[in-house]
Protein backbone atom coordinates (compact mmCIF):
# COMPACT_ATOMS: atom_id res chain seq x y z
CA UNK A 1 0.00 0.00 0.00
CA UNK A 2 2.80 2.41 0.87
CA UNK A 3 4.50 1.88 -2.50
CA UNK A 4 1.30 2.77 -4.34
CA UNK A 5 1.32 6.19 -2.67
CA UNK A 6 4.76 7.15 -3.93
CA UNK A 7 4.96 9.85 -6.58
CA UNK A 8 6.99 7.44 -8.70
CA UNK A 9 4.02 5.06 -8.90
CA UNK A 10 1.19 7.58 -8.91
CA UNK A 11 2.58 9.53 -11.86
CA UNK A 12 4.06 6.56 -13.70
CA UNK A 13 3.46 6.56 -17.48
CA UNK A 14 6.33 4.22 -18.32
CA UNK A 15 5.55 2.26 -21.48
CA UNK A 16 2.21 3.91 -22.14
CA UNK A 17 1.26 4.82 -25.69
CA UNK A 18 0.33 8.47 -26.05
CA UNK A 19 -1.18 10.16 -29.10
CA UNK A 20 -0.31 13.88 -29.40
CA UNK A 21 -1.40 16.41 -32.02
CA UNK A 22 0.32 19.74 -32.56
CA UNK A 23 3.53 18.03 -31.49
CA UNK A 24 5.93 20.63 -32.86
CA UNK A 25 3.98 23.66 -31.65
CA UNK A 26 4.95 26.00 -28.85
CA UNK A 27 3.39 23.89 -26.06
CA UNK A 28 3.38 20.65 -28.03
CA UNK A 29 7.17 20.34 -28.06
CA UNK A 30 7.29 20.47 -24.27
CA UNK A 31 4.33 18.09 -23.99
CA UNK A 32 6.15 15.60 -26.21
CA UNK A 33 9.41 15.85 -24.29
CA UNK A 34 7.63 15.56 -20.94
CA UNK A 35 5.97 12.33 -22.04
CA UNK A 36 9.16 10.92 -23.55
CA UNK A 37 11.39 11.78 -20.59
CA UNK A 38 8.93 9.91 -18.38
CA UNK A 39 9.06 6.73 -20.44
CA UNK A 40 6.05 6.92 -22.74
CA UNK A 41 5.95 5.88 -26.39
CA UNK A 42 4.60 8.93 -28.18
CA UNK A 43 2.76 9.04 -31.50
CA UNK A 44 3.37 12.54 -32.85
CA UNK A 45 1.07 14.23 -35.35
CA UNK A 46 1.80 17.52 -37.09
CA UNK A 47 2.85 19.10 -40.34
CA UNK A 48 5.37 21.69 -41.46
CA UNK A 49 9.10 21.78 -41.77
CA UNK A 50 9.38 22.49 -38.06
CA UNK A 51 7.54 19.25 -37.31
CA UNK A 52 10.04 17.26 -39.39
CA UNK A 53 12.94 18.92 -37.59
CA UNK A 54 11.47 18.25 -34.17
CA UNK A 55 10.76 14.60 -34.98
CA UNK A 56 14.33 14.06 -36.18
CA UNK A 57 15.79 15.65 -33.07
CA UNK A 58 13.50 13.76 -30.70
CA UNK A 59 14.03 10.46 -32.52
CA UNK A 60 17.78 10.80 -32.13
CA UNK A 61 17.35 11.40 -28.41
CA UNK A 62 14.57 8.89 -27.70
CA UNK A 63 15.26 6.16 -30.21
CA UNK A 64 12.55 3.54 -30.51
CA UNK A 65 9.89 5.47 -28.61
CA UNK A 66 8.59 7.83 -31.27
CA UNK A 67 6.26 7.39 -34.21
CA UNK A 68 5.33 10.35 -36.39
CA UNK A 69 2.57 11.10 -38.88
CA UNK A 70 1.93 14.20 -40.99
CA UNK A 71 -1.54 15.72 -41.17
CA UNK A 72 -2.86 19.22 -41.87
CA UNK A 73 -5.73 20.75 -39.87
CA UNK A 74 -7.21 21.95 -43.15
CA UNK A 75 -7.64 18.38 -44.41
CA UNK A 76 -10.15 16.57 -42.21
CA UNK A 77 -10.48 13.56 -44.50
CA UNK A 78 -6.71 13.11 -44.54
CA UNK A 79 -6.64 13.28 -40.75
CA UNK A 80 -9.22 10.50 -40.44
CA UNK A 81 -7.10 8.38 -42.75
CA UNK A 82 -4.02 9.05 -40.64
CA UNK A 83 -5.94 8.00 -37.53
CA UNK A 84 -6.99 4.73 -39.15
CA UNK A 85 -3.38 4.08 -40.14
CA UNK A 86 -2.25 4.74 -36.58
CA UNK A 87 -4.73 2.18 -35.28
CA UNK A 88 -3.40 -0.41 -37.73
CA UNK A 89 0.29 0.26 -37.08
CA UNK A 90 0.44 1.38 -33.46
CA UNK A 91 -2.42 -0.47 -31.78
CA UNK A 92 -4.41 0.92 -28.88
CA UNK A 93 -3.51 4.22 -27.26
CA UNK A 94 -3.45 4.62 -23.50
CA UNK A 95 -3.65 8.40 -23.67
CA UNK A 96 -4.97 10.87 -26.26
CA UNK A 97 -3.76 14.47 -26.09
CA UNK A 98 -5.73 16.77 -28.39
CA UNK A 99 -3.45 19.79 -28.55
CA UNK A 100 -3.33 21.08 -32.15
CA UNK A 101 -4.78 24.46 -33.00
CA UNK A 102 -4.19 26.64 -36.03
CA UNK A 103 -2.85 30.05 -34.97
CA UNK A 104 -2.46 32.98 -37.34
CA UNK A 105 -4.39 35.30 -39.61
CA UNK A 106 -6.22 32.36 -41.19
CA UNK A 107 -8.06 31.87 -37.91
CA UNK A 108 -8.23 35.56 -37.02
CA UNK A 109 -5.32 35.85 -34.61
CA UNK A 110 -3.60 39.23 -34.34
CA UNK A 111 -5.73 40.65 -37.12
CA UNK A 112 -8.73 42.99 -37.13
CA UNK A 113 -10.37 40.39 -39.35
CA UNK A 114 -10.76 38.21 -36.27
CA UNK A 115 -12.94 40.73 -34.42
CA UNK A 116 -16.53 39.75 -33.72
CA UNK A 117 -17.87 42.23 -36.30
CA UNK A 118 -15.48 41.01 -39.00
CA UNK A 119 -14.93 37.28 -38.44
CA UNK A 120 -15.57 35.09 -41.47
CA UNK A 121 -17.07 31.63 -41.40
CA UNK A 122 -13.75 30.32 -42.74
CA UNK A 123 -11.89 31.74 -39.74
CA UNK A 124 -14.42 30.32 -37.31
CA UNK A 125 -14.29 26.97 -39.10
CA UNK A 126 -10.49 26.97 -38.79
CA UNK A 127 -10.77 27.44 -35.05
CA UNK A 128 -13.43 24.76 -34.77
CA UNK A 129 -11.17 22.32 -36.63
CA UNK A 130 -8.62 22.38 -33.81
CA UNK A 131 -11.08 22.85 -30.97
CA UNK A 132 -13.82 20.44 -32.00
CA UNK A 133 -13.40 18.50 -35.26
CA UNK A 134 -9.92 17.03 -34.78
CA UNK A 135 -10.54 16.07 -31.13
CA UNK A 136 -13.85 14.48 -32.09
CA UNK A 137 -12.26 12.42 -34.86
CA UNK A 138 -9.33 11.37 -32.67
CA UNK A 139 -11.65 10.22 -29.90
CA UNK A 140 -13.96 8.43 -32.34
CA UNK A 141 -11.23 6.46 -34.10
CA UNK A 142 -8.63 5.91 -31.37
CA UNK A 143 -11.27 5.54 -28.67
CA UNK A 144 -12.45 2.21 -30.09
CA UNK A 145 -9.40 0.47 -28.67
CA UNK A 146 -9.85 2.20 -25.34
CA UNK A 147 -13.44 0.92 -25.15
CA UNK A 148 -12.30 -2.63 -25.93
CA UNK A 149 -9.61 -2.48 -23.24
CA UNK A 150 -11.83 -0.60 -20.77
CA UNK A 151 -9.05 1.86 -20.05
CA UNK A 152 -7.84 5.26 -21.24
CA UNK A 153 -7.28 8.93 -20.52
CA UNK A 154 -8.24 11.69 -22.95
CA UNK A 155 -6.76 15.15 -22.45
CA UNK A 156 -8.19 18.09 -24.39
CA UNK A 157 -5.95 21.16 -24.36
CA UNK A 158 -8.32 24.12 -24.19
CA UNK A 159 -7.63 27.61 -22.82
CA UNK A 160 -8.56 29.93 -19.98
CA UNK A 161 -10.59 31.70 -22.67
CA UNK A 162 -12.95 28.75 -22.61
CA UNK A 163 -14.22 30.01 -19.25
CA UNK A 164 -13.56 33.77 -19.35
CA UNK A 165 -13.68 36.26 -22.20
CA UNK A 166 -10.63 38.12 -23.48
CA UNK A 167 -10.52 41.68 -22.15
CA UNK A 168 -10.42 44.11 -25.10
CA UNK A 169 -8.36 46.58 -23.05
CA UNK A 170 -5.43 44.16 -23.23
CA UNK A 171 -5.26 44.52 -26.99
CA UNK A 172 -5.87 48.25 -27.47
CA UNK A 173 -3.05 49.93 -29.36
CA UNK A 174 -1.24 46.62 -30.03
CA UNK A 175 -0.86 44.22 -32.94
CA UNK A 176 -2.33 41.38 -30.89
CA UNK A 177 -5.87 39.99 -30.92
CA UNK A 178 -7.51 36.82 -29.66
CA UNK A 179 -10.38 36.13 -32.11
CA UNK A 180 -13.96 35.24 -31.36
CA UNK A 181 -13.62 31.84 -33.06
CA UNK A 182 -10.97 30.74 -30.57
CA UNK A 183 -13.15 31.34 -27.52
CA UNK A 184 -16.08 29.61 -29.18
CA UNK A 185 -13.96 26.59 -30.13
CA UNK A 186 -12.31 26.21 -26.73
CA UNK A 187 -15.62 26.56 -24.87
CA UNK A 188 -17.00 23.89 -27.16
CA UNK A 189 -14.05 21.70 -26.29
CA UNK A 190 -15.10 21.81 -22.63
CA UNK A 191 -18.62 20.70 -23.56
CA UNK A 192 -17.11 17.90 -25.63
CA UNK A 193 -14.91 16.92 -22.67
CA UNK A 194 -17.92 16.61 -20.37
CA UNK A 195 -19.88 14.67 -22.98
CA UNK A 196 -17.13 12.09 -23.50
CA UNK A 197 -16.63 11.76 -19.74
CA UNK A 198 -20.35 11.21 -19.23
CA UNK A 199 -20.90 8.64 -21.96
CA UNK A 200 -17.59 6.76 -21.75
CA UNK A 201 -17.13 6.62 -18.00
CA UNK A 202 -18.86 3.24 -18.14
CA UNK A 203 -15.83 1.97 -20.07
CA UNK A 204 -13.37 3.30 -17.49
CA UNK A 205 -12.27 6.02 -19.92
CA UNK A 206 -11.56 9.41 -18.40
CA UNK A 207 -11.72 12.70 -20.27
CA UNK A 208 -10.45 15.97 -18.84
CA UNK A 209 -9.40 19.36 -20.17
CA UNK A 210 -6.17 21.26 -19.54
CA UNK A 211 -6.61 25.03 -19.69
CA UNK A 212 -3.40 27.08 -20.05
CA UNK A 213 -3.38 30.78 -19.31
CA UNK A 214 -1.01 33.39 -20.76
CA UNK A 215 2.25 31.74 -21.84
CA UNK A 216 5.31 33.39 -23.34
CA UNK A 217 6.77 32.27 -26.62
CA UNK A 218 10.23 33.75 -27.03
CA UNK A 219 12.05 30.79 -28.59
CA UNK A 220 11.35 32.08 -32.07
CA UNK A 221 9.89 35.11 -33.78
CA UNK A 222 6.57 34.26 -35.35
CA UNK A 223 3.40 36.23 -35.92
CA UNK A 224 2.09 34.78 -32.63
CA UNK A 225 5.18 35.31 -30.47
CA UNK A 226 4.75 37.16 -27.19
CA UNK A 227 7.72 39.51 -26.95
CA UNK A 228 8.93 40.08 -23.40
CA UNK A 229 9.80 43.74 -24.04
CA UNK A 230 6.42 44.52 -25.58
CA UNK A 231 3.89 46.67 -23.62
CA UNK A 232 1.29 44.01 -24.34
CA UNK A 233 3.38 41.48 -22.41
CA UNK A 234 3.49 43.78 -19.39
CA UNK A 235 -0.29 44.00 -19.48
CA UNK A 236 -0.49 40.21 -19.36
CA UNK A 237 1.96 40.06 -16.46
CA UNK A 238 0.08 42.74 -14.52
CA UNK A 239 -3.19 40.85 -15.00
CA UNK A 240 -1.74 37.57 -13.66
CA UNK A 241 -1.79 36.90 -9.90
CA UNK A 242 1.70 35.36 -9.94
CA UNK A 243 3.03 38.40 -11.81
CA UNK A 244 4.63 36.44 -14.62
CA UNK A 245 3.78 34.64 -17.82
CA UNK A 246 3.65 30.89 -17.93
CA UNK A 247 6.50 28.79 -19.27
CA UNK A 248 5.75 25.59 -21.19
CA UNK A 249 7.18 23.34 -18.46
CA UNK A 250 4.66 24.87 -16.01
CA UNK A 251 2.17 22.55 -17.73
CA UNK A 252 4.29 19.41 -17.47
CA UNK A 253 3.11 18.41 -14.01
CA UNK A 254 -0.54 18.87 -14.93
CA UNK A 255 -0.05 16.82 -18.10
CA UNK A 256 1.54 13.95 -16.18
CA UNK A 257 -1.23 14.12 -13.58
CA UNK A 258 -3.97 13.76 -16.19
CA UNK A 259 -2.11 11.10 -18.19
CA UNK A 260 -1.30 8.92 -15.19
CA UNK A 261 -3.22 7.04 -12.51
CA UNK A 262 -2.69 9.98 -10.16
CA UNK A 263 -5.96 11.35 -11.63
CA UNK A 264 -7.73 7.97 -11.73
CA UNK A 265 -10.97 9.28 -10.14
CA UNK A 266 -11.11 12.55 -12.06
CA UNK A 267 -13.16 12.94 -15.23
CA UNK A 268 -15.11 15.64 -17.02
CA UNK A 269 -13.11 18.36 -15.29
CA UNK A 270 -11.18 21.45 -16.34
CA UNK A 271 -7.70 21.85 -14.86
CA UNK A 272 -6.77 25.52 -15.15
CA UNK A 273 -3.08 26.45 -15.14
CA UNK A 274 -3.14 30.21 -15.58
CA UNK A 275 -1.08 31.82 -12.82
CA UNK A 276 -4.32 32.92 -11.14
CA UNK A 277 -5.74 34.81 -14.12
CA UNK A 278 -9.30 33.49 -13.75
CA UNK A 279 -9.63 33.96 -9.97
CA UNK A 280 -9.91 37.76 -10.08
Amino acid sequence: MTDSLSAENLFNIQGRKVFLTGASGFLGRTFARTLLVNGAHVVLVGFSERFDQFVKQATDEFEGRISSYRADLDDTNRFRGVLETIVEREGTMDVIVNNAHMLGARTGFNSVSGLLENASKEQVAGNLAGGIVWPLLAVQVLGRGMIERRHGSIINVASMYAVVAPNPKLYQGTDFLNPVGYSVAKAGMLAFTRYVASFWGQYNIRCNALLPGAFSNTEEETENSVRLNDPFTQRLVDRTSLNRLGRPFDLSGALLFLASDASSYMTGQSLIVDGGWTIT
